[in-house]
């Protein structure tokens, strides 16, 4: 436990999520409006150290930039000489902090997290940064990941007598640092001998009271960047996203190399390889998950994404009137399409930016048509045209039957759909949550089967071998393992069987 000497702790713990509250009927009635028919999000972790700036203002603004990739909880850990100042909560960044708050958060160290739960139910107590008292002082981590050796480190872990409190890795892998602290060695040594014992996705900022740790798997399957505020002496940020830099104003470094463990302190940024890398970038960070504006191999995703679209056209062309994509992770790949083909792009479907998820049970009809609450179909630019919709993935197909049928009630006379990436056939263990194999609709029926459960008059998917040729970087060094099953790291059935493993512990 944190002694309360060092260590300002706050957790609301009124604030549970309100579906658990529901009943399951009623949950899963929500769920069939709500839950977006896309793997769900990766967290995002946040990390600055900056002498003489609201480093808490900083932070919070980064990981308000980075909400795309979890919004169950997010929280903030601040070092002040050697204490620590912890706020963390359910809800979205802009719910879990205000200016009161922010205020209240003083130092110069500050590590973030948003969460979207892989390891662990969505409960507080999962709610990161993970925060322990070691013999150093305090230490706080935000992961962005999934280990897959977690119940073996578990057991590990209990030997020792530790006090685990939560259902995540995450609290496994800082208290395996905060182990080799206590046994005599110092931040650098410890926690390169607690990653040498995680087997996984981890990408991690830690904080402590003398500096920042950023470090990455060995096979770099979840992003890490680096950046500086220009000043001095230089001040450094960690970030899932360049587009968490963008927005405070810091310039794009470089990347945490997969292996690398990079330490930041007064004294500047110093690098440590403590693993071999073998390079795996999740593909659907490419595809998906990363902001469009953000940086990867010195370009936006952006343009990946309309290349794809490009590459989709060539291969899987339709005689249509109008292209339209699926807002938002939709569109750049429909532009490209049109581009490709010389077919209009057109705004069919616009998306209420502002719904959030509601936790009030529907009206039956509005369960049959649920998905206008987010999505709205123009009816003058549909009626009477032929239309491709384009989209990144498909994995229930269920949100997938419902645009499609609003957009024949709109007036379409075709619906043709074309995917920009390969079917998904493999549920995800690094850090995404997809659903179990059998609720992958690509791995019961075949693409001809798809088209005529989700009502199309024509479907295709993008090749995977245009999907990786077209990231123009060497194909090896992608995860796809959800549209192949080669997983790049052993996977255990146990594992394979349940994410929320440790609930039964």
């Amino acid at each position: 436990m944190i002694p309360n000497s060092s260590v300002s702790y706050q957790v609301n713990e009124a604030e549970q999520p309100p579906e658990k509250s529901l009943s399951q009927e009623n949950q899963e009635n929500l769920d069939e409006i709500e839950r977006p028919d896309k793997p769900e999000e990766a967290c995002g972790v946040f990390g600055i150290y900056a002498s003489g700036e609201d480093v808490a203002k900083l932070t919070y603004f980064g990981l308000f930039a980075l909400q795309h990739r979890g919004q169950e909880s997010a929280g903030i850990a601040i070092f002040d000489d050697g204490q620590i100042h912890v706020h963390k909560e359910m809800g979205l960044v802009s719910q879990v902090f205000n200016e009161t708050i922010l205020q209240q958060l003083k130092g110069n160290i500050a590590i973030g997290h948003n969460r979207y739960s892989t390891t662990g139910s969505s409960h507080v107590v999962n709610a990161q940064p993970a925060v322990l008292e070691t013999r150093l002082g305090p230490v706080a981590l935000a992961h962005n990941g999934n280990l897959v050796n977690t119940s073996q480190l578990r057991e590990k872990l209990l030997e020792k007598d530790c006090n685990l409190v939560t259902t995540t890795d995450s609290e496994m892998i800082v208290h395996a640092i905060a182990e080799e602290v206590n046994s005599g060695k110092d931040w650098l040594s410890g926690a390169i001998a607690a990653f040498q014992q995680c087997i996984g996705a981890f990408s991690l900022t830690i904080g402590t009271p003398e500096g920042i740790m950023g470090t990455r798997d060995p096979h770099g399957i979840r992003p890490l960047v680096i950046g500086i505020i220009p000043s001095q002496p230089q001040r450094y940020v960690l970030a899932s996203e360049t587009c968490a830099l963008d927005i405070i104003g810091a310039e794009y470094l470089r990347d945490v190399e997969p292996g690398e463990l990079v330490w930041i302190t007064e004294a500047g940024l110093s690098s440590y390889h403590w693993a071999k890398p073998e390079r795996k970038l999740c593909i659907f960070e490419m595809i998906y998950f990363a902001r469009p504006d953000s940086l990867v191999h010195d370009e936006t995703l952006y343009s990946y994404r309309l290349r794809l679209g490009r590459q989709l056209a060539r291969e899987a062309p339709a005689d249509v009137d109008i292209i339209i994509g699926v807002p938002d992770s939709g569109v750049p790949a429909a532009i490209g399409f049109s581009q490709e083909s010389d077919i209009p792009y057109a705004e069919g479907l616009i998306k209420n930016r502002y719904v959030g998820r509601t936790f009030i049970q529907p009206t039956q009809s509005m369960r049959e048509s649920g998905i206008r609450m987010k999505l709205n179909p123009l009816k003058d630019v549909l009626t009477g045209k032929r239309v491709v919709m384009v989209d990144d993935s498909i994995v229930r197909g269920t949100t997938s039957r419902k645009i499609v049928k609003a957009l024949r009630d709109a007036g379409a006379t075709e619906v043709h759909m074309r995917i920009s990436s390969p079917p998904v056939t493999h549920p995800c263990f690094y850090g995404i949550d997809t659903d179990n194999q059998d609720q992958l609709i690509a791995a019961t029926k075949s693409v001809e089967q798809i088209k005529e459960q989700i009502g199309v008059d024509s479907l295709a998917y993008l090749s995977w071998e245009g999907m990786l040729e077209a990231t123009g970087e060497n194909t090896n060094h992608f995860c796809s393992a959800c549209f192949t099953g080669d997983y790049p790291i052993g996977v255990p059935d146990a594992l394979k069987r349940s994410k929320l493993m440790l609930e039964k512990v």
